[in-house]
């Protein structure tokens, strides 16, 4: 038995067991702090400790079965901490707490720490800035305003001179004016936000959710807006009821989303749980996400922002994470004009949502619109509809139902067509499916380079309902459909076990190698 110290802070420490058990530890275990029993019977693979002094040296010893590992880790300084109710902060639910909590921020030197103490906190959006710590104690909830025109404007695009331009809001990767968030980072970098707190963006009760698809003065806010930011963690805390996207990094680097709980109800609109856009080095690890849209969609830009800026999304972990509900629970697209570059899922396991990985491009999405290097590793998924989707045809927006996106005719290769490389599947067992194993859809002039299976295994559900395995113009519903590839250069399958399915378990059209061991 061993683990890992993955995350320290000045407060707090988050470890992870080393194994190969998904997201559950197949064993419970205890952890002792100095001596002292800290947690009983804990059976997630990541955790984390609190309410620690800072510059001080702790000995943890994790115990599973009798064997005990011990370490020692030392956390971080603190220059000062100053408490939010010093500032005026009453945290009653009622009264406004906005500019007590923005007072203490501004007024925190370089590696303090904001400290928020149980209770409720309404509040209008919250700014950052550099170099803080903010931490939530257990029950302190940041609790977002119903009032509409108490959220601040972030203009889309703002120009002054013909060749610098500079932007604030964005929309489904586009430049446009959008609300600030509950929490919003403008440029900030060396931020910390941990503890077991709540950021609460209050949606169900504001009117954030009617009409959602119309644009009243601007598009929604976020929860947690945070646009060309720079090493970032957040540990800890549970986000809910969001406006819309609940988590959306932007053009930012060097991030870390740790042991974190993101719930919204499942029929909430557009309420996806974390969207990294054009972002790199990012570390997704022991995050719990319930939501009513994708859980993790990773983006890059629709095409003027991937064409103007090429910053792919890149270099990201996704390990030790539970997905429910979602439309999809790893998410690719389908504003990916920057590209999106070497990532890994391992040890995760998805329940319930419509698609497991799902990767959605179209026609117009652009040549740097390309999609590389891409592993599933050790993944459980159960109840999943269709555990595997890769879609060149995503008919989504206004212009996603043209003849130019849907047309399975031969185009031209050329400025607006993207690319998607290979995708790799490995010792993934999927219960419960019921559209299909797998649908592989390509560009007939642009095929998806390789898709590979290794020990994988894909069992339908007796009772199923008719659906269309991807979001695409003229394709009829399925149910215990096999794996279905078409326009893909190559297919891989190795120890490939399907299940109850309908039909052929492998139909293979338009490949240019088929390779089935």
């Amino acid at each position: 038995m061993n683990y890992n110290i993955i995350l320290v802070t000045s407060r707090s420490v988050t470890l992870e067991l080393e194994n190969k058990d998904i997201y559950f530890s197949a064993n419970p275990y205890n952890v002792y702090l100095d001596g002292k029993q800290v947690i009983e019977k804990n059976n997630k693979n990541v955790f984390s400790l609190y309410d620690l002094s800072p510059n001080t040296e702790y000995e943890v010893i994790v115990e599973l079965q009798g064997e005990k590992v011990s370490k020692t880790f030392k956390t971080l300084e603190e220059k000062v901490s100053i408490n939010v109710k010093d500032f005026g902060a009453i945290g009653d639910g009622k009264n406004d707490d906005t500019s007590a909590i923005q007072a203490a921020i501004l007024s925190c030197p370089k590696d303090g720490r904001v400290f928020v103490p149980a209770g409720i906190y309404y509040v209008r959006p919250i700014f950052l800035k550099s170099d803080l710590t903010l931490e939530f104690e257990k029950n302190a909830v940041l609790l977002g305003s119903t009032d509409r025109d108490a959220y601040p404007i972030l203009p889309g695009r703002i120009s002054e001179k013909e060749d610098i331009e500079f932007y604030l809001g964005t929309w489904e990767g586009s430049p446009e004016s959008c609300n600030a968030s509950l929490i919003t980072g403008l440029y900030v970098e060396n931020v910390k936000i941990i503890g077991l707190g709540t950021l609460d963006g209050n949606a169900q009760n504001a009117t954030w959710w009617e009409n959602a698809k119309v644009m009243r003065t601007c598009w929604r806010p976020r929860t947690v807006f945070l646009n060309q930011c720079k090493n970032i963690t957040i540990q800890g805390m549970t986000i809910q009821n969001s406006p819309s996207w609940t988590l959306h990094p932007y053009f930012s680097d060097d991030l870390n989303f740790i042991d974190i709980n993101i719930i919204n109800p499942s029929n909430s609109p557009n309420t996806d749980g974390l969207d990294p856009e054009s972002c790199g080095n990012v570390n997704i690890i022991g995050v719990n996400i319930s939501v009513g849209d994708d859980c993790i969609a990773i983006k890059s830009g629709k095409l003027y922002m991937g064409q103007t800026f090429r910053k792919k999304s890149e270099n990201m972990v996704i390990r030790n994470c539970h997905m429910r509900h979602g439309h999809g629970a790893v998410v690719l697209g389908s504003e990916m004009s920057g590209g999106i570059a070497n990532l890994k899922v391992e040890q995760c396991l998805f329940e319930q949502t419509d698609r497991g990985l799902r990767i959605k491009t179209r026609r117009g999405r652009g040549k740097f619109a390309t999609v590389e290097n891409v592993s599933f590793q050790n993944i459980k998924m159960d109840k999943v509809l269709t555990p595997f989707v890769v879609n060149m045809f995503y008919h989504c927006d206004p212009d996603g139902k043209v003849e130019y996106v849907w047309t399975k005719d031969k185009l031209p290769v050329d400025d607006r067509t993207p690319f998607l490389g290979e995708f790799h599947f490995e010792d993934i067992e999927c219960t419960g499916a019921e559209v299909a194993a797998g649908y592989f859809y390509g560009l007939p002039e642009q095929k998806i380079k390789k898709v590979s299976f290794k020990n994988v295994k894909i069992s339908f559900a007796k009772e199923t309902q008719p659906n269309k395995p991807a979001m695409m113009c003229h394709i009829e519903p399925v149910d215990k459909l096999g794996i279905f590839a078409n326009n893909v250069e190559t297919v891989q399958l190795e120890n490939i076990d399907i299940v109850g399915n309908d039909g052929e378990k492998v139909i293979i059209e338009n490949c240019d190698n088929y390779i089935n061991n």
